[in-house]
């Protein structure tokens, strides 16, 4: 569990040159891809291919980071102004033309068609019974979460779940609910396909309880309480997750993939364009090379409990130690900075690939939907247990353990599910949940003045896409 890193990341940039006869078509396009698939090798290659789209690397150009961070009230925009489209996230002038929403659609698209041509093709070729399962587990997750993204910005999206010819892939958007089931029976495919774990080089592949929690996500997001409950027993049930002891081994380089992470995207420090650039985007321009484009707010700073340790695990403030430097007052126009998924200097070899992974699911997560269920369904009491698990934790970090974070007691329904909305925010800030928590819970408008209901509960389709499709209507209110 604790190996830092897995070969199949590593050897991505030189894989997709191997399958660059295939990439470079239309990614949703008939793919003369025959003469490719023979063999368990070409399998693999294609499948590693398939998490490219992953990557917070310089080439994605992926700011699912800033979609999640900016419109909320934890961050504003900073940096020198040189990505206008971070600048309209932050003040909600975004438009269909905002690249960085024109590179997301195009980015999971991309990763969605792999997932479709794996799919189509690996079934075809004579090999080993259990790789091929799992690689076809793999490519009915990546699919999964490629959408799961997409309906997250987008809303309704077109559904694809085959490689499409060209003169098919003009198709009208798909309700969200629809892919939403999509995504869920993707997932129980995937589960019933991976394996639980994977060590040496195969660390960091999708696994089962991956999949087990996406599809509770999944169901979370469709306010379907008792199938989340389903979802997160049945990851509980695997036996192979728990709280690591101290909250900060999730975001360091040499206790990443601990027993906490259920779905971590790897990254790696070896000039390769496989490295986590958050590293560069979110440092502050104080640091070499830092370009600060989120600053944290001074609200989030004071929405924590008092002597939660979260909040020093989390932000930078006056004075402390900042990966080699001091942090001072003057490194952000707010006087606070991000912690999470940076580094020192003398970490990295470049600024721009970092390699602190992204731990898009973690067990804290689990339980928080757990409890969260509960709380939705009455159960108050069962749901003061998972919510309890996690405070616990954080209690034990504390400086005076004795005196911090105490357990929740309360017994009215809606005062626990404030509970528990409160500690997702203390407990996985920046990890690129807040905006869409606060849109799925239909609070935006309370935290965010320029948010407008009935509007912004969605981004708008990129503009080049309208054009190339007529059946495509764009999101209402833009």
């Amino acid at each position: 569990m604790m190996m830092k890193k897995t070969s199949f990341l590593l050897a991505l940039p030189f894989l997709l040159g191997a399958c660059q006869g295939i990439l470079e078509k239309d990614p949703l396009g008939t793919l003369d891809a025959g003469s490719f698939f023979q063999t368990a090798d070409d399998a693999t290659q294609a499948i590693n291919a398939a998490y490219q789209p992953l990557l917070f690397c310089t080439p994605n150009n992926n700011f699912y980071w800033a979609l999640a961070e900016l419109p909320s009230e934890e961050a504003i925009v900073g940096g020198d102004g040189s990505r206008p489209g971070l600048v309209e996230l932050d003040f909600y002038t975004f438009t269909p033309r905002t690249q960085e929403l024109n590179d997301f659609w195009a980015l999971n698209y991309n990763g969605i068609a792999q997932c479709n041509i794996v799919l189509e093709k690996v079934p075809g070729i004579d090999m080993n019974a259990t790789l091929k399962n799992r690689v076809l587990g793999e490519a009915y997750f990546l699919r999964a979460y490629y959408y799961f993204l997409l309906t997250q910005v987008f809303g309704d999206v077109p559904l694809y779940t085959k490689v499409t010819p060209p003169d098919e892939l003009k198709v009208p958007k798909t309700p969200v609910s629809t892919v939403r089931n999509q995504i869920i029976l993707d997932c129980d495919q995937a589960a019933a396909l991976l394996p639980l774990q994977h060590s040496g080089a195969d660390l960091g592949r999708a696994t089962r309880g991956a999949a087990l929690a996406l599809a509770a996500k999944t169901a979370l997001y469709e306010k379907n309480w008792e199938k989340t409950l389903e979802y997160t027993g049945q990851v509980k049930a695997l036996g192979i997750y728990a709280l690591v002891p101290d909250y900060r081994d999730n975001f360091r380089e040499n206790t990443q993939n601990n027993a906490e992470s259920v779905w971590e995207i790897q990254h790696t420090n070896l000039e390769l364009g496989v490295g986590n650039s958050l590293n560069q985007w979110w440092a502050s321009k104080k640091f070499s090379e830092g370009y600060g484009f989120a600053e944290v707010t001074e609200s989030y700073f004071n929405s924590f409990e008092a002597d939660d340790p979260r909040r020093g695990f989390t932000i930078a403030s006056n004075n402390e130690e900042y990966f080699g430097l001091i942090y001072k007052n003057s490194f952000s126009s707010t006087r606070r900075g991000t912690r999470k998924y940076l580094q020192a200097d003398a970490e990295v070899t470049q600024k721009a690939d970092g390699d602190i992974n992204y731990t898009a699911i973690r067990y804290a997560e689990v339980l928080l939907w757990e409890a969260e269920a509960l709380a939705e369904l009455g159960r108050v009491q069962d749901a003061l247990e998972p919510l309890e698990q996690v405070r616990a934790r954080a209690r034990a970090q504390a400086i005076d353990p004795a005196t911090a974070l105490p357990p929740v007691t309360a017994t009215d329904k809606q005062a626990v599910i404030d509970a528990i909305r409160r500690e997702r925010q203390a407990e996985l800030g920046f990890e690129c949940h807040r905006f869409f928590d606060l849109v799925r819970w239909g609070i935006a408008q309370d935290s965010v003045p320029e948010f407008q209901v009935g509007k912004h509960e969605v981004f708008p389709l990129p503009q080049t896409e309208i054009d190339l499709n007529p059946n495509l209507v764009q999101n209402k209110g833009y």
